[in-house]
C-alpha cells in the first residue's frame, strides 16, 4: 500500500515537472517567434508596427493599434530594441519611447522626458543607450543654428525606472549605434567623416576617420562593417578592426547604383544598391557585382537578413501604405505584404 502511494506520488511529480517544462517551451505570447515591421509614418498620422509570424502565415498590419487602441504610438517611428521581455519603440518625432511587452505588445510605460529626436538604442546591464539627434540644421539659413551638427548626445536610460538619468555629449552627430565590450560605436551619416567611439564607463568620446556619409553598421568577430553611401558618388564598405582601430575599405562599383544598407548574417555581408541585393564573404577584399535578387522596390528603405531570409521594404510615398518583401537566400520571393506608411526596419522576436 505504501509502495503504491509512493509510486503514485512519484508519477504525479514526474507529470507535473514534464507539464511545467512543456509549458515553458511553448509560445510566450501572441507575438512570439515572428517579425515586427516598423513603419515610420508621417507627421499627420504617426507611425505603426506590423507583424508577420515566423511561418509567414499570420499577418497584422497595425499590431500596436490592435492591442493599444486608445494610445498614439507617435510620429516618425525610428527603431525598436529589446531587453528581456520588453520591446522599446522609439518615436523620434514625438520624443517618446514606448515600452511594451514584446510578446503581447501591451503598453507598459512611456519614456517621454530627456529625449530630443531620439534615433537608435542598445542595452547593457539594465541601462539603454539611445542616440539623440537634438536640433537639426537649417538648410535655407545655415547660420541660424550653427551648432546643430555637434549638439547630439546619448541618453542613458535606467530601465528599472524608465527615466533618463544622464547624457553623454557627443560633440558630433549621433545616429546608428552598436555596442561591443563596453563601448558604443556610432555612425555620423551626413556631417562628418568620423566614427564616434563612446566609453560608457568613463563617458569619453574618441573618433576614427572612416569617410563621410556612413550609415549602416554591424559588428562581427571583432570587426565593424560600415556602409558609406555618399550622395552622387560610389559607396564603399569600411572595415574597422576594434582591437587597434585599423581601417580598410572595399569600393563598390559606381555602376551598381546608389548604395543603400548593409547587414551581416552567417559570416556573409549582404548589402543593397538601388533595388538589388548582393552578398560576399566577410573576408572578401573586393565587392560582389552580381546581385542575388533584384526587387520591385522603388525606394529601398528597410533591409535585414535573418534565419535564411532577406527582408526588403519600399519606403513608398510616405503618404499611403507601402509594401514589404520576404525572399529566401537564393532570391526567390516567399511573401509580399501591404504594411504601413514608410516601412524602415525589421525586428525579430525570437
Amino acid at each position: 500500500m505504501k509502495l503504491t502511494r509512493l509510486f503514485l506520488l512519484a508519477l504525479s511529480a514526474s507529470l507535473f515537472v514534464s507539464c511545467s517544462n512543456d509549458d515553458s517551451d511553448g509560445p510566450k505570447g501572441v507575438y512570439d517567434d515572428g517579425i515586427f515591421i516598423l513603419n515610420e509614418g508621417n507627421s499627420t498620422d504617426g507611425g505603426s508596427v506590423s507583424f508577420i509570424s515566423g511561418d509567414l502565415n499570420t499577418f497584422t498590419k497595425d499590431v500596436y493599434k490592435t492591442v493599444n487602441s486608445s494610445d498614439f504610438v507617435g510620429k516618425y517611428l525610428q527603431n525598436i530594441f529589446f531587453d528581456g521581455d520588453k520591446a522599446y519603440i522609439i518615436a523620434g518625432g514625438s520624443n517618446v519611447i514606448n515600452v511594451v511587452d514584446r510578446y503581447s505588445f501591451k503598453l507598459i510605460a512611456k519614456i517621454d522626458t530627456g529625449l530630443a529626436n531620439p534615433r537608435y538604442g542598445v542595452v547593457k546591464d539594465g541601462k539603454a543607450y539611445v542616440t539623440n539627434a537634438n536640433t537639426y540644421p537649417s538648410y535655407t539659413d545655415p547660420e541660424k543654428n550653427p551648432n546643430a551638427n555637434i549638439d547630439d548626445y546619448v541618453a542613458v536610460i535606467n530601465l528599472s525606472t524608465n527615466t533618463v538619468e544622464s547624457k553623454i555629449e557627443l560633440k558630433g552627430t549621433g545616429n546608428r549605434i552598436v555596442l561591443d565590450n563596453g563601448k558604443l560605436y556610432i555612425t555620423e551619416p551626413n556631417n562628418s567623416d568620423k566614427l564616434l567611439v563612446v566609453n560608457i564607463t568613463t563617458k569619453t568620446v574618441e573618433t576614427v576617420t572612416i569617410g563621410s556619409d556612413a550609415d549602416s553598421i554591424e559588428e562581427e568577430n571583432g570587426v565593424l562593417f560600415i556602409l558609406r553611401k555618399p550622395y552622387g558618388a560610389a559607396g564603399e564598405i569600411v572595415k574597422v578592426k576594434i582591437s587597434d582601430k585599423s581601417v580598410s575599405k572595399i569600393a563598390l562599383p559606381a555602376n551598381l547604383g546608389n548604395a543603400g544598407q548593409l547587414d551581416i548574417e552567417g559570416g556573409k555581408i549582404y548589402y543593397t544598391a538601388s533595388s538589388s541585393v548582393y552578398v560576399m564573404n566577410t573576408t572578401a577584399t573586393t565587392a560582389s557585382t552580381t546581385p542575388i535578387l533584384t526587387s520591385p522596390v522603388g525606394y529601398l528603405y528597410g533591409f535585414a537578413v535573418n534565419d535564411n531570409r532577406i527582408y526588403l521594404a519600399d519606403g513608398g510615398d510616405f503618404k499611403s501604405s507601402s509594401k514589404a518583401y520576404i525572399y529566401d537566400l537564393s532570391g526567390t520571393l516567399q511573401k509580399d505584404l501591404i504594411v504601413g506608411v514608410g516601412p524602415n526596419g525589421f525586428y525579430f522576436n525570437d
